[in-house]
């Protein structure tokens, strides 16, 4: 089948489930919530959803630890729930899209249990070793949420890897059963109808033969030992030719630590692509080294060059999968823009993705400039990775040190509920929430920015749809200005039909401002701003502009 290229045209709205809209009162965000969202959705300008995990699971990595990968966790409102949603979707034109775990499954998977019984087929389902000869651990790997990359098992007998949480066994991708396994699950979503997936630390699932001991790397021991592994091309190249192929879907995969010269290995257009798109992270790293966890000041000149370098680097060959939040990174307004003009910085933030060239996505609760949350107590956060930080790392700092860590870095403030009214629970629930609420929902929730006309929810329609109706967006060169500038992010889109300019301020202060050379703006079209009225020579706070040219 030739494969179409639809979701270059598409913007997508990630949901994440237990957060999103309760819709039978149990506390719990369900697709029941989901279906009473979908013209909501819609009017967004999203013509795609993201379905974060919505499988049966014991919740440790709130549904990344996946036990069945063919049905729909009850709590969610089981299959008939999600066919309707799907059915939904579709009669709005709406593609859907399922986030696809297999790196690893929860050891509560009938694959593990029969695994670590040595049952057959099940036996090499997952990544065995003995303790060594002093008994040591099988290697030196770490894992990324919680200690060493390694859980002893008294069944078995035997150490299983996991490179996430200790409830998530890798599975054994070397053995050809378990990658017929996974195309069996490919066929069985894309036959129901799903569009496509995202696919979770795909790159992981290829591991170094022998599984060395890392003497490199001082932290994050074993990465450069899994991350893109020997095998993991082929392995990719099969899913496609065995499945893919076959069906006019999208593959989007997550790809931790990976450039644009890298990404070109898999999607590039013109060699034979195995898949559609990549989630990069450069983009995410402004403000901080290697992980959240560890904060630094923002730097705008890191954020341009990394939207420059992808930008760039895949022009021509591949295609950007856009973004500036999901479920695990905090929220944008608190990293890059600000909390004390958070209306003016969330517009600007929208603004500095949406019109660059690629297709993108929107994290629920973004469109009305959710913030962070800041517990008082390290105890209320529910995100394992978050506990093991708190508790593991860096504890000879103060309690109050260690906290501001966790409000800097934690992934649970983009889980909190989505903030829809300013009624009892930010009207996510009539029941009692699965988690808390930001306290913050009384002044930022979707209704009250219905009825106002200069909301972020109703900038983020005019973006979107002006996004949509440029086609110097969707074709256009890319080029970046000001590339010195701490202050100001500037770039233009153009093709034969039109072209764009947009400016965007990253400071509460106020900044001079000078089109660049060969931008007339006394010819141009103010297409999309933040502010009342624009000074040509002085950019207020957070202040955004996109100008157009009509050729």
């Amino acid at each position: 089948m030739e494969k179409k290229q639809w979701y270059k045209d598409k913007v997508f709205y990630q949901i994440w489930p237990r957060s999103f809209k309760d819709g039978n009162g149990d506390g719990m965000g369900d697709l029941l919530g989901v279906y009473e969202k979908l013209d909501y959705i819609k009017s967004l300008g999203c013509d795609g959803i993201w379905f974060s995990p919505l499988y049966p699971s014991p919740g440790v990595d709130c549904g990344y630890d996946i036990s069945d990968y063919n049905d729909i966790a009850a709590e969610f409102g089981g299959m008939e729930a999600f066919k309707k949603v799907l059915e939904g979707a579709h009669e709005r034109d709406m593609k859907v899209i399922m986030d696809l775990v297999v790196n690893h499954t929860s050891t509560e998977h009938e694959w593990f249990k029969k695994s670590r019984e040595r049952i057959e087929p099940y036996t090499d389902y997952y990544i065995w070793r003995p303790a060594k000869s002093n008994g040591k651990l099988p290697n030196n790997w770490d894992s990324l949420f919680e200690g060493k990359a390694w859980a002893w098992d008294e069944v078995r007998n035997e150490y299983y890897m996991h490179l996430f949480a200790i409830e998530q066994a890798d599975l054994n991708m070397d053995n050809p059963l378990v990658r017929e396994e996974v195309k069996n699950i490919l066929r069985f979503w894309l036959d129901m109808g799903v569009d496509g997936f995202r696919e979770d630390v795909i790159t992981f699932i290829s591991k170094k033969e022998g599984l060395p001991d890392d003497r490199i790397m001082p932290a994050s021991k074993g990465i450069g030992y899994y991350n893109h592994g020997p095998r993991l091309h082929e392995y990719l190249e099969e899913f496609h030719r065995d499945v893919f192929s076959h069906y006019d879907c999208m593959v989007l995969a997550e790809a931790p630590m990976i450039n644009p010269k890298k990404a070109l290995e898999y999607i590039d257009e013109n060699n034979n692509p195995v898949l559609d798109m990549m989630i990069q992270f450069a983009t995410q790293e402004a403000d901080c080294l290697f992980t959240d966890f560890n904060h630094i000041p923002f730097s705008l000149r890191k954020l341009k060059r990394a939207y420059s370098n992808w930008q760039n680097g895949l022009e021509g060959r591949g295609w950007n999968m856009l973004y500036i939040e999901n479920h695990d990174h905090p929220r944008m307004v608190s990293r890059y823009g600000s909390e004390k003009f958070r209306r003016e910085s969330a517009k600007m933030l929208a603004v500095s993705y949406l019109f660059l060239k690629g297709t993108p996505f929107v994290y629920q609760g973004q469109e009305i400039g959710m913030s962070n949350w800041y517990p008082s107590d390290p105890e209320m956060y529910e995100d394992v990775q978050t506990r093991w930080q708190y508790f593991n790392v860096g504890t000879k700092r103060s309690p109050e040190k260690r906290l501001q860590r966790l409000w800097h870095g934690s992934r649970d403030s983009a889980r909190t509920p989505v903030q829809w009214s300013a009624e009892p629970n930010a009207g996510f629930t009539t029941g009692e929430p699965w988690f808390y609420v930001n306290e913050n929902y009384v002044d930022v929730n979707v209704a009250s920015q219905e009825q106002d006309a200069d909301s972020v929810l109703n900038f983020y329609r005019k973006a979107i749809a002006l996004r949509k109706a440029l086609s110097c967006v969707r074709h256009g060169d890319y080029r970046e200005y000001n590339k010195l500038s701490s202050s100001l992010y500037t770039y233009s889109r153009e093709d034969e039909k039109q072209k764009i300019l947009v400016v965007c301020s990253y400071t509460e202060k106020e900044v001079p401002f000078k089109a660049p050379q060969g931008f007339d703006l006394a010819s141009a079209e103010l297409k999309l701003q933040n502010y009342a009225k624009a000074d040509s020579a002085l950019l207020k706070p957070y202040e955004v502009r996109v100008y157009l040219w009509e050729k």
